[in-house]
């Protein structure tokens, strides 16, 4: 097989496994950013009360479809995504490992070559992510009819900035969850590999790619809150970006909020 017929054929396993995680995950995801952009006023209980709690009153007053509003935007953009996802890993190996470094298990160069690929993937995921998060939160009367009219509707309001907006937080997620689902993967499936092999079996290969994707959430779902809250607001709300949602989180919220995703 040539090197661009091995190219053509990961590329499309790539897309095709990137849907299946899109068709799979993109309700828990829907739940995820609900519960990160509810509002929590003192004295008053929250809209959403768990993960569960969120699930069924989206079902209950919208149907089960709502689950995959904005759906269409993340399920275009995977394969390229994934593509340039493993093309940015493959430039940060580069940069940053040396010949040893998968023997020795060096894992702060395997993170960072992993967070390479946050680069790479940033041009495509921040716009989706920010007409994905806008779907997902609007009901049953809501102002976009889908991913290009929202799109068209945002660039109308402010331009390729305002269709963009939350770049470098998206970014900030991206690589960090890399740094952390690279380097979980590499340890994992070397512990996974019989004596005498060069991989693991399928189930070794299935449990090191879930645990690291379990490590990639776990290191970026407080970067990830703060994204989606930028990307969510009002033009003007977030002067600072990122910077801006931190400290209106911390003053209001307290630090529990960044991890509200976790309660179930």
């Amino acid at each position: 097989m040539s090197q661009s017929q091995g190219v053509l054929k990961d590329t499309i396993a790539g897309g095709f496994g990137g849907a299946c995680l899109v068709l799979v995950g993109h309700p828990l995801d829907t739940i995820k950013v609900r519960m990160q952009t509810m509002v929590v006023q003192p004295g008053v209980p929250p809209p959403y009360t768990s993960t569960w709690d969120c699930a069924m009153k989206t079902m209950k007053a919208e149907g089960p479809l709502a689950l995959y509003k904005g759906m269409v935007a993340p399920l275009t953009g995977v394969t390229p995504m994934y593509s340039l996802c493993f093309l940015g890993y493959s430039f940060g190996q580069k940069i940053f490992c040396k010949e040893d470094t998968y023997k020795n298990l060096d894992l702060v160069r395997i993170g960072l070559a992993g967070a390479t690929s946050g680069i790479f993937t940033t041009p495509i995921l921040a716009p989706l992510e920010r007409v994905k998060c806008l779907l997902q939160i609007q009901g049953k009367t809501g102002q976009y009819k889908g991913p290009w009219d929202c799109a068209v509707k945002l660039y109308k309001e402010g331009g390729i900035a305002n269709v963009n907006k939350g770049y470098m937080a998206t970014m900030l997620r991206d690589s960090v969850a890399s740094f952390f689902y690279f380097s979980t993967y590499a340890i994992l499936k070397h512990a996974m590999t019989p004596e005498g092999q060069a991989q693991p079996s399928a189930w070794g290969t299935l449990f090191a790619g879930g645990m690291a994707g379990i490590f990639n959430w776990l290191g970026c779902i407080p970067i990830d809150t703060l994204k989606t809250k930028l990307q969510t607001a009002p033009e003007g709300k977030y002067p600072n970006g990122i910077r801006s949602v931190f400290k209106d989180v911390i003053k209001n919220d307290g630090w529990r909020a960044l991890h509200q995703m976790f309660q179930w």
